[in-house]
């Protein structure tokens, strides 16, 4: 008898700055998986926030198209665990099948930024009783947030750069004294970053006053908060995958040489000159201590399934900074979490499993617990 495939609904594109990245490493999921184990429903979400599955989701994203034939609606009603189609304010077939609703088995969410990967889309799949793949709703947050991770990461011992950081209502009243105060703890370059934000967008080297203020004036683009780092010069940008749950392991390291001064966002995925080299040239002693950060930055935030851990490490000293975690990291044909774990032993498609299996792991612990208590009397009716 052959087994049951899981319906497996990969969510991706989205409300957020990386929006077209995160159609590109859905794409790269979808063909991964294995289709003798998994029944693939793409779930695109256009940029003005409507969703839409089905075979044909991928190509509306890419389109642009704002006005679809057909809106899909994840419930968040535990008992139904899918998905409904709306079309003309009433209810249609699914995803081209007879019934209404198209149950779920899991959801691999491909959300980068914001919307998707700050734990909004999680707290609605923790309502719908969905297993899922990646962090939590606290995970997921505080991997989004980069001045609050920082906090975290200092709290646990874990070296990271100095830093700064405000609101965007304190630097429209208060810009001279905000200028004052990073000119009195950084130097320049400094980096100025929105605190929720990925893939380098609205990121900023900055030289001067100058770019300093232009930089400022980005990153509020983004977020209702910026974060000023110190640069550090002569360095080399190392990343780590991490995968696993309560015991998570970290891959090999790998280096990233940037096309551009830093690595931002044409530098990531537009020109296409950027190099990664697999196993990075460290000494031994360096890597396993920058794997070990990583494991411990990865509990640190009460992260589970997979994140990709930042380094900044200097080249001559190999001295090791901690800058960020990234908790649904780029799954495109170049990107550096699936091709660590490939260096690392495991391919594409194992890493795809391995992914699925703890993110069922996961919610089999969680629905053993107690969600309900029977007190001795029934006081409250």
């Amino acid at each position: 008898m052959a087994k049951k495939k899981l319906k497996i609904g990969v969510i991706f594109g989205g409300r957020s700055g990386e929006h077209e990245v995160s159609i590109v490493s859905a794409q790269s999921v979808i063909k991964a998986l294995d289709k003798a184990k998994y029944e693939v429903i793409p779930i695109g979400i256009t940029k003005e926030g409507s969703w839409v599955a089905g075979s044909e989701a991928v190509k509306f994203l890419k389109a642009g198209i704002e006005k679809l034939p057909f809106k899909s609606v994840l419930m968040p009603d535990p008992t139904e665990k899918g998905l409904i189609s709306v079309k003309e304010k009433k209810l249609a077939p699914a995803i081209g099948a007879k019934n209404i609703a198209t149950k779920l088995d899991v959801i691999f969410p491909v959300l980068h930024g914001t919307f998707g990967e700050d734990g909004t889309t999680q707290g609605l799949l923790e309502l719908a009783n969905l297993p899922y793949v990646g962090a939590g709703v606290l995970g997921s947050a505080l991997g989004m947030d980069k001045i609050v991770q920082k906090q975290l990461f200092a709290q646990a011992g874990l070296g990271i750069v100095d830093y700064d950081w405000f609101s965007n209502s304190e630097w429209r009243f208060n810009q001279p004294k905000i200028l004052a105060r990073l000119k009195k703890k950084l130097k320049y370059p400094m980096f100025t970053k929105p605190a929720n934000s990925g893939s380098s967008v609205g990121i900023n080297k900055c030289h001067d006053r100058r770019e300093l203020i232009l930089g400022i004036k980005d990153a509020i683009l983004y977020d209702r908060k910026v974060i000023v780092e110190q640069g550090i010069e002569d360095l080399c940008e190392i990343e780590v995958a991490v995968l696993g749950n309560d015991n998570p392991k970290a891959s090999v390291c790998g280096e990233i040489v940037a096309s551009n001064e830093f690595y931002d966002y044409d530098a990531k995925y537009v020109d296409g000159k950027s190099k990664a080299i697999i196993p990075a040239s460290l000494p031994a002693k360096v890597a396993k201590q920058i794997q070990a950060i990583a494991v411990t930055a990865f509990k640190t935030l009460d992260l589970s399934g997979m994140a990709r851990v930042d380094f900044l490490v200097t080249k001559k000293r190999h001295r090791i900074y901690l800058n960020e975690v990234n908790t649904i990291p780029g799954f495109t044909s170049f990107s550096m979490y699936p091709k660590l774990w490939q260096a690392s032993g495991l391919s594409y498609q194992v890493l795809l499993d391995r992914l699925i299996n703890l993110a069922l792991q996961r919610h089999r612990e969680k629905n053993s617990l107690a969600t309900s208590y029977q007190p001795k009397q029934d006081w409250y009716k």
